[in-house]
């Protein structure tokens, strides 16, 4: 699981984020790894993934907090699954190495 550090236009959808995967981080879209994109106000995350098949896209919005990034300095950060499940709760994940 890849964190894209910066945040994206939300309208990107499944074609856009796939270039945005090999273009600006430089990995294959159709691996077998989740690519994790959030919004500017950091209220909604986006989810990208390669089943074999084609391209699946998960969405998800705080309702009433804000995801907070890893506080890395690398543009793309590598998540663990629990990582990731703790970002999506909303878990302020900034210092957890």
């Amino acid at each position: 699981m890849y964190l894209h550090r910066d945040a994206v236009d939300f309208r990107y959808g499944m074609n856009s984020l796939s270039i945005l995967v090999e273009q600006s981080m430089r990995l294959n879209p159709m691996d077998s790894s989740l690519y994790v994109f959030g919004n500017r106000r950091r209220d909604r995350v986006k989810i990208l993934g390669w089943d074999g098949s084609g391209f699946w896209l998960l969405t998800k919005r705080l309702e009433t907090d804000r995801f907070i990034w890893p506080d890395r300095k690398a543009e793309i950060v590598t998540m663990t699954p629990d990582l990731l499940h703790a970002l999506l709760e909303g878990d302020d994940i900034s210092t957890i190495q």
